[in-house]
């Protein structure tokens, strides 16, 4: 799953630090989110689309293998 968190990051100005705080989690957990190698339940998802005030399916976005997995 490809998400753009690092955009809205940016887009806010705040650190990865900063949004691990906002949404409870550790700054290396939103570093893990963020290059593809941690796979976040729903309700961080909806808490991170909730920091950046979008619907979940325009920070994250399904790739064609996430099929089949």
């Amino acid at each position: 799953m490809k998400n753009n968190i690092k955009v809205e990051r940016a887009k806010k100005n705040i650190t990865q630090a900063e949004l691990a705080g906002l949404v409870k989690v550790s700054r290396q957990t939103i570093n893990a989110i963020e290059s593809g190698k941690y796979n976040l339940s729903t309700t961080l998802a909806l808490k991170i689309a909730h920091v950046f005030d979008q619907p979940v399916h325009e920070i994250f976005i399904l790739e064609t293998s996430d099929w089949d997995s």
